[in-house]
């Protein structure tokens, strides 16, 4: 199936295990449980930034990017046997990016300041400032929930690819190559936490950038066309078409439905989202957390602009050597680079893929941790605030807890993915953003106070009912459909419910 056998996998993925045990070893000697959540306040901005593009861009984003650029009706028909009415899909994807950028300056402008002003470590600390102690935990709770799923879908993800290509080999049973996975990744989280986090982001997303360039130098070269050479065929090539018009609020790639799409996931999934957020707060200072927003919504820019390149070149070298095309789209970029690829390209795609993957997974195993330590077990990480007698053993405790949970979600998973359940769990955890979305902006927007012990009722509520109006939208509203809208109709329901259970007052902060 690949030129690469189990054995040289295995070799490749050990070494470079080891090469994140060593940076482990060397960004956690003296570690405390400050440094765990905070880095000791002292990252370097642009470390920050350059690896906040492996953490946004999961091992899903590397296969799915490239593979969606052709998901052109005439492709989908291909693949599915079944004529398919929808829109060309191309590079309309960047539309959406178009929309984070707006989503990034608001993170800047207006969430850092807040975060920053009431030297925040956990995010959901502005809850129970601005409404009271049940809020923060029920804003805590929808990331929990958001983020073991979604790191469980990651590691899912990438457990199956090592499994096929490798463990099957040697007779590994699937839920011990999830042990080993987990493991390795508690390993070199456990310690050093947040600070090791920044440091091991930075190579993976170095080592996720060598593999897209890579492959597109080796498409390239196979065409005889320099690098430059060979964006610019893709510039020139009808996969670039970035800007659709066409059919209004109903086209799922409509303009200007994209574009605020993006500005909503911004906010909500980086700006309200603890794993992101973590760190941000970890720089020296507001100004330079700003700095590294902005340089990080720059780079990203370009980097989903390389995917998408890659993911044209993919279709165009397919369709030359007359590869026929793979049951999915998502199984473009890995069929060709495992097994019609020289072996150097399958190698830098292997490691790509897995440090893609799990530059999400581990921190979000480490803001997890971080998350249930501060706003249920309420430790702190003030610099005034020394350690406090067993708060170390009972924050490695929840370490090992929540890599147990992963472990068991992927299992479960596995057992049933015949049935896509882990694809309708993660839709779910999409849900969960709604309501921090509401409960930040009714304490951002207005100043009155909430009855506290009402909030996790009006919250749910809120979420039951976009996940009622999602399903129905299509019958009810003549087509339509949500899509990441539901975000925004989430956020909204939750804001009036809010409005509702308060009255005019002074606020905390």
């Amino acid at each position: 199936m690949t030129g690469l056998s189990p054995t040289t996998i295995l070799l490749v993925l050990l070494g470079y295990f080891l090469l994140l045990m060593a940076v482990s070893y060397v960004t956690s000697r003296r570690a405390t449980n400050r440094t765990f959540f905070s880095a000791d306040k002292r990252s370097p901005w642009y470390l920050v930034a350059f690896g906040m593009i492996g953490a946004s861009l999961s091992g899903v984003t590397f296969i799915s990017i490239p593979g969606v650029v052709g998901a052109t009706p005439e492709v989908m028909k291909a693949l599915t046997g079944k004529a398919v009415e929808r829109a060309n899909i191309y590079f309309s994807y960047m539309q959406v990016v178009l929309g984070y950028l707006v989503g990034y300056v608001v993170i800047a402008l207006v969430l850092l300041p807040l975060y920053y002003r009431l030297h925040l470590t956990s995010i959901y600390e502005y809850l129970r400032d601005r409404f009271g102690v049940q809020a923060q935990k029920a804003g805590a709770a929808y990331f929990l929930l958001s983020r073991l799923i979604g790191a469980s879908f990651r590691i899912f993800l990438v457990a199956m690819v090592l499994q096929t290509f490798m463990m099957d080999a040697f007779g590994v049973p699937f839920w011990a190559t999830i042990l080993f996975m987990i493991a390795l990744i508690w390993a070199y989280t456990y310690k050093g936490g947040i600070k090791t986090i920044i440091y091991t982001d930075t190579l993976q997303t170095l080592f996720m950038l060598i593999a897209v360039v890579a492959t597109i130098a080796y498409i390239g070269h196979t065409m005889d066309l320099s690098f430059w050479q060979t964006l610019g065929k893709v510039r020139d090539s009808s996969y670039s078409k970035m800007f659709f018009f066409e059919n209004g609020w109903k086209s799922p790639n409509f303009f200007f439905k994209q574009f605020l799409s993006g500005v909503l996931i911004a906010i909500v999934m980086t700006g309200l989202d603890q794993d992101m957020m973590q760190k941000n707060l970890t720089c020296r200072s507001l100004k330079e957390a700003q700095y590294n927003m902005f340089s990080f919504s720059v780079v990203l820019f370009f980097v989903n602009l390389l995917f998408l390149s890659l993911g044209a070149l993919l279709y165009m070298y397919a369709s030359g050597v007359g590869l026929p095309l793979p049951q999915s789209t998502d199984e473009l970029y890995p069929t060709l680079a495992l097994r019609h690829f020289p072996s150097f390209i399958s190698i830098v795609f292997l490691i790509g893929f897995v440090a893609a993957a799990f530059s999400s997974a581990d921190s979000a195993l480490t803001s997890l941790t971080t998350s249930f330590s501060m706003d249920f077990l309420g430790m702190r990480a003030d610099e005034d605030a020394p350690d406090r007698p067993g708060d170390r053993r009972k924050r490695m405790l929840v370490h090992v807890a929540f890599s147990l949970v992963i472990m068991g979600i992927v299992i479960v998973a596995n057992a049933y993915r015949e049935e896509a359940v882990i694809n309708k769990l993660f839709k779910f955890a999409g849900y969960t953003y709604g309501p921090l979305l509401g409960m930040f902006s009714f304490g951002i927007l207005t100043r009155r106070r909430v009855q506290d012990r009402w909030v996790l009722p009006v919250t749910l509520g809120a979420a039951l009912l976009a996940v009622v109006l999602d399903l129905n939208s299509a019958t009810w509203f003549q087509g339509f459909t949500f899509g990441f809208f539901i975000l925004a109709v989430n956020g909204l329901l939750t804001f009036l419910g809010l409005w509702l259970i308060s009255k005019p007052g002074s606020i905390k902060n």
